[in-house]
């Protein structure tokens, strides 16, 4: 397979993957920084793809203990070799998150995020590369991503998911009953547009209000009037400088 090396976090991060295919842009970095990890509590990612969201949210948290569940052998190798390379601890499976094995089903997590498929293929064309139509195209029904998520984690335990703003009512659906002090923070790429992106979280025994956060402003302006990245000032602290994104408990 074909990789390219990539720097996230200003170089902070460094990551291998694949040169087609699926490639992480800059959701997994906003997963990360959303999720309100202290030193040395787990986390299990579903679906760690390359191992992007995890590495970074690693950076940023030191000693935790991260687990990821990746179902594409080639990007699970990637993972590993990524967390190696960046002076990493994090172990990755390789299997379907619908039929992990029995000592991982035994384990709970403090925390579990994860990048769903974004894409429902009963409304959608499938992807020319298989990877990027694993990662992008919604085989394993959101129900059981969240489902899974919800029975690993420990009591108190959050779970944090990124998605499209379409698909927000079937993820608060699949939350109902699992999860509760359900949160959502939509962002939306620029000022008079609509949300794009949501992220989502609940917290297993939670019994706070749902809460509807005010949007986050990917990029600065109504337009892109200039060359060179013009993100907005928490934005740009995340992916520069690997702050944590504002996203109150």
């Amino acid at each position: 397979m074909e990789t390219t090396e990539n720097a996230y976090l200003d170089g902070r991060v460094t990551i291998r993957q694949p040169a087609r295919g699926y490639r992480a842009g800059v959701d997994p970095v906003l997963l990360a920084a959303s999720v309100p990890a202290r030193a040395g509590q787990s986390v299990l990612e579903l679906g760690c793809g390359v191992g992007t969201a995890s590495l970074c949210l690693g950076w940023r948290v030191a000693d935790l203990s991260i687990l990821g569940v990746e179902v594409q052998a080639a990007y699970a190798d990637l993972a590993r070799e990524n967390a190696q390379a960046n002076g990493q601890q994090m172990d990755v499976v390789t299997c379907d998150l619908s039929d992990m094995p029995a000592d991982l089903r035994q384990r709970q997590f403090d925390h579990v995020i994860a990048n769903p498929p974004y894409f429902d293929r009963k409304a959608s064309t499938a992807a020319t590369d298989a990877g990027r139509e694993v990662a992008m195209g919604e085989d394993t029904p959101l129900e059981v991503w969240v489902d899974v998520a919800a029975r690993r984690l420990a009591p108190k335990g959050f779970a944090t998911f990124i998605h499209r703003a379409e698909r927000l009512p079937d993820l608060l659906g699949a939350m109902q009953g699992r999860l509760g002090s359900l949160q959502v923070l939509p962002m939306q790429a620029r000022a008079g547009r609509e949300a794009n992106l949501v992220l989502v979280r609940g917290r297993k025994g939670g019994r706070a209000a749902f809460r509807l956060h005010a949007p986050l402003m990917l990029h600065e302006g109504a337009a892109h009037l200039q060359d060179g990245e013009d993100y907005s000032k928490p934005v740009r602290a995340v992916l520069r400088d690997g702050a944590a994104l504002a996203f109150p408990l």
